[in-house]
């Protein structure tokens, strides 16, 4: 008779320290440095302790990796105390007090939590907060930003588990996963209609998908950001950030004049409506985005416009192209934050 030794939390349930959930997960053993498994017929490497698709160890054509990968690893300009608690205040008001949800309490111990598309796991960090000391988390991510983001979390004491592959091919099986987190990645994607889908897959009856994507704008900044986003397209992330600096400037330069004027009249052929607007917040929402904060530097800044615009794929969307995709996907919508930057959903699965 074989006894279960696989490591348990006080509850019961698989040990979120415990390495072994994700080879279960995947199951294959997992290798070691250097070595390779196959997982759903794909050959993967591990490479400084995390598990990579070895087609995503080199370039993919489409620059999403570059870009992502190039952006995370510029720690001084997303990591201080004032941006992540900028970070924290945003996400909190456009999903709510995820970390002490009532809605844990319908799933089992250290339930799977796939942050698909987590980057350097900031929004992870900051909305989850200790919630991520009693989950299973797996952070996946195109972009070898996976070491960031695993460092980050090692830093703080957080445990989690790592993939670096695209996320329609993430190597799990569908009804596995409790909650997918995917703040502001699936418009970066070929189709936001179809990455929403085929995550929702993965979910389990009852499992939640909170996600946040770009909104549509006015004509004149929709306008604006593909034109820049073409002149972006052929240059190295460097280039693309340092072609960045002269409009993060302009934007702080638009705040510091401090003027506000008076639109008598809705232009409903620019779809700007009436009323009273800081210039600063006026060319930002309906001309050409060039973001300020008061509290970041002019670095933070242009990491916030850079992510914005050297991305090849940045698809914005209406409310009403996702409720229909949510339903498609037998998702049923249990908060939705609109604001003019994006949409805001937690789903959860039928």
């Amino acid at each position: 008779m074989t006894r279960d030794v696989t490591p348990r939390n006080d509850a019961g349930g698989p040990s979120p320290t415990d390495p072994k959930w994700l080879s279960d997960l995947l199951g294959v053993p997992l290798p070691s440095e250097g070595e390779t498994a196959v997982v759903k017929d794909r050959k993967f490497v591990m490479v400084k302790g995390i598990l990579r698709e070895e087609t995503k160890l080199s370039p993919d054509g489409t620059n999403i990796a570059s870009v992502f990968g190039f952006k995370w690893a510029q720690h001084s300009t997303f990591d201080s105390e004032a941006t992540n608690a900028h970070a924290r205040a945003w996400l909190e008001q456009k999903y709510g007090d995820v970390r002490s949800a009532a809605w844990w309490n319908e799933y089992p111990p250290a339930p799977l939590v796939l942050d698909a598309g987590c980057g350097a796991a900031v929004s992870a960090v900051e909305l989850f907060g200790d919630r991520l000391k009693e989950v299973r988390y797996l952070g996946v991510d195109v972009s070898d930003a996976v070491e960031t983001a695993a460092g980050r979390l090692a830093t703080r004491g957080l445990p989690g588990q790592f993939l670096q592959v695209d996320l329609a091919g993430i190597p799990i099986d569908p009804e596995s996963v409790d909650v997918i987190f995917s703040e502001g990645v699936l418009h970066h994607t070929q189709s936001t209609e179809k990455s929403l889908k085929a995550l929702s897959r993965l979910l389990k009856p009852g499992g939640r998908f909170l996600f946040y994507v770009y909104r549509k704008k006015a004509p004149i900044r929709e306008f604006t950001d593909d034109y820049i986003r073409e002149r972006l397209a052929d240059r190295s992330p460097q280039e693309a950030w340092e072609a960045m600096i002269p409009l993060t400037y302009l934007g702080k330069a638009l705040a510091e004049l401090d003027v506000e004027i008076d639109i008598p009249l809705d232009i409903e052929l620019l779809d700007i409506p009436a009323g009273r607007i800081n210039v600063q917040r006026l060319f930002y929402w309906y001309f050409c985005k060039a973001f300020h904060h008061p509290d970041l530097s002019v670095e933070e800044m242009n990491h916030i416009n850079y992510d914005w615009y050297a991305p090849r794929f940045a698809h914005r969307h209406t409310a009403e192209e996702l409720n229909r995709w949510c339903a498609e996907a037998g998702l049923e919508v249990e908060r939705q934050y609109l604001e003019p930057a994006g949409i805001t959903m937690v789903t959860r699965k039928l």
